[in-house]
């Protein structure tokens, strides 16, 4: 008998009247049909809108902003790549080439292209050398480069170098090996102070070059000619229209604009006499510098010790440019236009020649020289003549200017610095040139230094002594010159007092614009026989000879012996540390760089003035003997040949005026 529990039968009741109603409720097809509709009905009108809206915007993309996006697209397509000028050639006045244009190859990089520009250089570097200034000067140069420019990694690789990064090109995403060129010396040291060089641009040389002309140029003039000529140097720089995808990588070129080369310039430096001028200096630190009277053209101008300008070129290991830096010797310093030194006697003709112009002296005036030396009234401090040593303390007896002039005789000239009023002798001698950069292309000249009582006053709080006016009388105290101004000072006697100013570049266009720089008149003050009669006495410096010790021109034993021309010259000796009272110069007990500087000034033909020259010799001891003699070879060098041809021909002669053979 089966069981049943109570309300069993009423709860399935319920449970089946449920599922009856749910069966029902799933089988009302029509509801079903009605609920689909309505969904369909709003997924279509949602896909009808955002339809509307995108073919909106395709209307304004197209029709309205057309123009807008075409231009950035074909900007997205099409780069403008600049194209760096060829830098001008420069040349002697021979047409010798002093600076010139190499093809090479060189290593660039696009850093675009690249996943990491440091771990892509890390990869070169291990690959070839490549020192921190040349990545130093890649950032540089990155930081200010169009974008897809290539930028120059390191410049004039070795043909093992070039293999070397082309067989693992693979793994080097963004580097290229392409051809180049790079700034080439011919003459490496000789002419590195005189032509200049290029360096690397720096971040100071972005901020004031002119971005559009020197975006793609990485080396830019720092000195010499190099630097003051380099707006004419470095020309207009051209531009490639390139097609690339969408990685940046070039495709196929579409336009170019060729660059306009910068100007070639041509000096008036003769190769030929700037080799001479350095072999005649040696292994001495000093400087050489040749002036044309007549043109002021710039013959010579050698700097010894120099460096190699390539190095700055083609790169430089750290600890070379350290050692150059760091040397005693100096390479890097330009003696000739930087150097200032005490003139010494070199200065006595310009002091004679203001005491004739102030009245303070004639040439028949003489003094006598009893014992070498010299005092002011009341004073107790003697000055020593150069010969008090040589005499045994004895003097030279009577003097005049000439003598003064072809002996060096420092008692005349102390004699006459202490009756030439105040500031009379730099008022005077400012008008060769003196305290002034009076050249018209040298970069960077220095003044010098013409000291008078304003000066003193501003720079000392003193005023102006008698002591002041007697060193000054015989180029020393606190006047300072270099080899340039003494050149120039040569060239201004030579041509008896009408003012030249020195000059590099043969006239052209690129000096045209100096041409309204201040022009200078003839020195005034001395009459023409003054000049003349100390032209002579300066002749007799070099030719004055066999009249015993004390007649002879203190030159002419060095360099006055079968001389094949009239030279006049006027020889240096300038004190580099001071001797104090009752002691004596010992040349032998002082350090090398305490000796004193020699100096040497000539000009040759004495007649018809052809060249002037100005030789120093950092502590080389006497003028005479020691700056004389690179004289004698410098003139020697560039006159001789020319003197031998004069007879039969004027060739030799025709260009020396500063015109270049076939222009």
């Amino acid at each position: 008998m089966r069981r049943t529990i109570p309300g069993w039968h009423a709860a399935k009741g319920i449970f089946d009247r449920d599922r009856a109603r749910q069966q029902a409720q799933l089988k009302d097809v029509d509801q079903e049909r009605r609920d689909f509709a309505s969904r369909t009905l709003v997924v279509f009108f949602v896909v009808a809108v955002m339809c509307c809206v995108l073919t909106a915007r395709m209307v304004w993309l197209t029709v309205f902003k057309h123009d807008e996006y075409r231009t950035i697209s074909e900007d997205n397509r099409i780069q403008m790549f600049g194209v760096p000028p060829p830098r001008g050639r420069i040349y002697d006045r021979a047409g010798n080439l002093l600076a010139d244009n190499v093809p090479v190859f060189s290593i660039f990089v696009i850093p675009e292209l690249t996943d990491d520009v440091d771990a892509t250089l890390s990869e070169i570097a291990a690959l070839v050398e490549l020192s921190d200034r040349e990545i130093d000067a890649f950032h540089t140069l990155a930081s200010e480069s169009f974008p897809h420019s290539p930028i120059r990694v390191k410049p004039h690789i070795s043909p093992e170098e070039r293999a070397v990064i082309e067989v693992n090109r693979h793994s080097l995403s963004g580097v290229q090996v392409k051809p180049d060129t790079v700034r080439h010396y011919p003459y490496g040291e000789v002419m590195a102070h005189a032509v200049g060089s290029v360096r690397r641009k720096t971040a100071e040389d972005i901020r004031r070059l002119d971005r559009r002309r020197y975006s793609r140029t990485q080396f830019v003039g720092r000195r010499g000619v190099e630097a003051f000529y380099e707006h004419s140097l470095h020309g207009e720089p051209g531009s490639r229209q390139v097609e690339v995808d969408a990685h940046g990588r070039e495709q196929r070129e579409l336009d170019r604009n060729p660059p306009i080369p910068g100007r070639n310039l041509t000096l008036h430096l003769d190769a030929s006499l700037q080799v001479a001028a350095a072999n005649a200096l040696g292994e001495r630190r000093g400087a050489v510098v040749a002036i044309d009277p007549r043109s002021g053209g710039i013959l010579a101008m050698a700097s010894e010790p120099g460096y190699d300008p390539n190095l700055f070129v083609t790169g430089m290991d750290p600890a070379v440019y350290d050692a150059l830096a760091d040397s005693p010797m100096k390479p890097l310093f330009n003696r000739a236009t930087n150097g200032r030194y005490a003139p010494g006697s070199t200065f006595k003709p310009i002091v004679g020649l203001a005491a004739l112009a102030a009245g303070v002296t004639d040439w028949e005036r003489t003094i006598v020289d009893s014992d070498g030396t010299y005092r002011l009234p009341n004073g107790n401090r003697r000055y020593r003549d150069w010969t008090w040593t040589k005499n045994n303390g004895g003097g030279q007896g009577v003097i005049d200017l000439d003598r003064a002039i072809y002996r060096s005789s420092n008692i005349y000239f102390y004699e006459l610095g202490s009756r030439l009023p105040v500031d009379v002798i730099p008022r005077f001698a400012e008008q060769f040139g003196y305290g002034h950069a009076l050249s018209i292309d040298v970069a960077g000249a220095s003044p010098g230094l013409l000291p008078d009582s304003e000066w003193k006053m501003g720079a000392r709080g003193e005023g102006w002594y008698p002591g002041d006016n007697l060193n000054l009388a015989v180029g020393q105290g606190d006047l300072l010159a270099t080899p340039l101004q003494l050149a120039t000072v040569a060239a201004i006697i030579a041509n008896r007092g009408n003012v030249v100013r020195p000059r590099m570049l043969v006239d052209g266009d690129d000096l045209a614009e100096f041409k309204d720089a201040e022009e200078r008149s003839a020195v005034a003050g001395p009459t023409p026989d003054d000049w003349q009669r100390m032209v002579a006495a300066m002749e007799a410096v070099v030719h004055r000879g066999e009249q015993g010790y004390q007649q002879n021109g203190t030159a002419w034993a060095h360099i006055g012996l079968d001389i094949g021309y009239r030279m006049a010259g006027k020889s240096g000796t300038a004190q580099v540390v001071g001797i104090a009272q009752g002691e004596e110069y010992d040349e032998e007990e002082l350090d090398e760089y305490s000796r004193k500087h020699a100096w040497f000034i000539a000009f040759a033909p004495v007649d018809e003035p052809r060249i002037a020259v100005c030789v120093l010799v950092e502590n080389g001891g006497s003028g005479s003997s020691v700056a004389g003699p690179v004289a004698r070879e410098v003139l020697d060098h560039y006159l001789l040949p020319k003197l031998a041809a004069a007879p039969s021909t004027s060739t030799a002669l025709a260009n020396e005026s500063g015109r270049v053979p076939g222009t």
